[in-house]
């Protein structure tokens, strides 16, 4: 039996509060010749970025910081949000304190502590899908181009998140 159908408007907030609460994410990067990698991560989200660290010489980090672009899986397999994004590379000390401490806080885990060297992966969404089952493939993308894409008001008409009071 499948799970009831969800307005756009309703995966987004879903997408959102997975952004907000999760604190793992499905990395997904290629190298430069193509052949793929996959690990977990911990990030932390401040409403337009996902924050990432990952040893530098790890195929993830050099994955990501030769092609600077990522696939990203949230949640569970009958309930994903995928999430295409632009990856900027941050050395370690190149991070506000705050940031990095409130990375440290959410995630339970503090890269600049750490012998080995870490750098930041600032990951900026794209393209931001959400989907459970079959009947929520149909009008899955909740973002392109980087913009959230408006959803009906009550009267049918399309706006855009910021007419709407929603952050973008």
């Amino acid at each position: 039996m499948s799970a009831p159908f969800r307005t756009r408007a309703e995966r987004r907030r879903d997408a959102e509060h997975r952004l907000v609460h999760d604190v793992d994410v499905w990395v997904a990067s290629a190298s430069p010749d193509g052949a793929p990698y996959l690990v977990p991560l911990s990030f932390d989200w401040d409403g337009e970025a996902l924050l990432l660290s990952t040893p530098a010489d790890s195929p993830t980090g050099r994955n990501l910081a030769a092609t600077r672009t990522t696939r990203l899986g949230l949640g569970l397999t009958r309930d994903v949000v995928m999430i295409e994004g632009m990856v900027e590379v941050l050395d370690m000390d190149a991070l506000p304190q705050e940031q990095g401490d409130r990375f440290a806080e959410r995630t339970g885990f503090d890269p600049r502590a750490l012998a080995t060297p870490y750098r930041w992966f600032r990951v900026t969404p794209r393209r931001v899908q959400a989907w459970r089952e079959e009947n929520e493939l149909s009008g899955r993308d909740l973002m392109r181009d980087g913009h959230w894409l408006p959803w009906p008001d009550a009267a049918g008409t399309l706006r855009p998140a910021s007419e709407r009071g929603c952050s973008s």
